[in-house]
């Protein structure tokens, strides 16, 4: 019987949490798909980080994968409050600055 009131009391706790926290971010006027997509980017731009450290030794192949996962983290970047991100935005002028070259430099050789 104990086991089973502890049972339910964390259950409780774990419901109370998520639904406390999807209040958090609809109040933050943000959907939580923006929200789960930016912690998918916030991944993907510690990847891209780490990619624009050997920038130039990238094929045009890699620059190209570069370009379409750099455009999907902008994109969910922009659609969370500044804020959220303030901590990664020396990572994200980085790949930010790479992601121009790299279009400036496909855009000459056109």
């Amino acid at each position: 019987m104990g086991i089973l009131a502890i049972i339910y009391i964390l259950l409780f706790l774990i419901v109370f949490l998520i639904a406390f926290s999807i209040i958090q971010i609809k109040m933050a006027g943000m959907n939580i798909k923006d929200f789960t997509d930016f912690i998918q980017a916030n991944q993907i731009l510690d990847d891209l980080y780490d990619i624009t450290k050997r920038y130039e030794r990238m094929n045009s192949r890699e620059k190209v994968v570069f370009l379409m996962e750099a455009e999907k983290v902008f994109n969910a970047f922009d659609r969370v409050p500044d804020m959220l991100w303030e901590d990664e935005y020396q990572k994200y002028t980085k790949v930010l600055d790479i992601y121009r070259d790299i279009k400036l430099v496909r855009w000459n050789e056109k």
